[in-house]
């Protein structure tokens, strides 16, 4: 009898939702396949667990997409904001913060704006949408966007900033937290660059680890599959990490398996390997 996994810890963007080539978003629903075979796991006893770089409330709506959550179910575990954020969700009911990061963004951001002085910078505004130095492009973000001083978004600590470029390209997003010597995470967005900054020590795996350990379980138990830069911790992390077909090679580096591409349902091809 099959013992592994005993939880399923998913990216969204790249691995449940195919990307719209181009476009630098994704669709909006999840294939069939995927579909069927996250609901096997479930119906399995597998905790299901959504582990992306989006915030809280721009989760809620793929968590209902997988049909493993309602009013009245045991809670679904949500990992956003890479890992700074683990929450609870019940549709119709408010959010359940567990676990909040946070951090002084000030001194990154600001050594950002002084290499690439076109950055956009955004925060989140939990329930709302995002305060922003400059509207970033239609579909990239959820919610409101409210235009905001650079002072006035980084006066306070915060859980994850997103910097965008428009005239940046992912090369020189990777060069610039390198050579600047930032701590988080940076990984790329569909066609063009995009950096999250997020509390020192803080990834997805960090968030699952909370999970686990509220479940009882350790990271051994985990199947984790993922196909960004921002997946590398938590795919070398898991008991097994598998990277999706269309990763980067550092992605695939870190995994201990490279499924089928998102257009090919690559996240159904490994969990069918135990819920078939």
């Amino acid at each position: 009898m099959k013992t592994f996994p005993r939880l399923l810890a998913l990216d969204i963007d790249g691995t449940l939702l195919a990307w719209i080539k181009g476009s630098g978003t994704t669709h909006g629903t999840v294939t069939p396949r995927v579909h069927a075979a996250i609901q096997r796991a479930h119906a399995a006893g597998a905790h299901i667990v959504l582990s992306s770089g989006r915030s809280p409330h721009g989760m809620t709506g793929t968590a209902d997409l997988l049909g493993v959550v309602a009013p009245g179910s045991e809670p679904l575990w949500v990992v956003a904001s890479n890992g700074a954020v683990v929450f609870r969700y019940l549709p119709g009911a408010e959010i359940d913060v567990v676990v909040e990061e946070t951090f002084d963004a000030a001194p990154a951001v600001r050594a950002i704006l002084e290499a690439r002085p076109t950055a956009r910078v955004a925060i989140e505004e939990r329930g709302l949408g995002y305060r922003v130095s400059t509207p970033f492009p239609e579909g990239e973000l959820s919610g409101e966007m409210v235009l905001t001083e650079i002072e006035d978004l980084v006066r306070l600590p915060v859980s994850r900033v997103i910097i965008r470029d428009p005239e940046a390209t992912a090369d020189d997003f990777v060069a610039l937290a390198a050579g600047l010597g930032l701590h988080g995470t940076d990984y790329v967005v569909g066609w063009t660059a995009w950096l999250d900054l997020t509390p020192v020590g803080v990834s997805k795996a960090s968030g699952l680890q909370h999970v686990v350990d509220e479940l009882g379980l350790t990271a051994a138990d985990v199947l984790a599959i993922g196909d960004g830069r921002n997946d590398i911790e938590m795919l070398r992390w898991a008991g097994r990490g598998v990277a999706m077909g269309q990763a980067i090679e550092p992605v695939r580096e870190a995994a201990d398996h490279v499924t089928d591409t998102v257009y090919d349902d690559g996240a159904a091809v490994e969990i069918e390997r135990w819920f078939g």
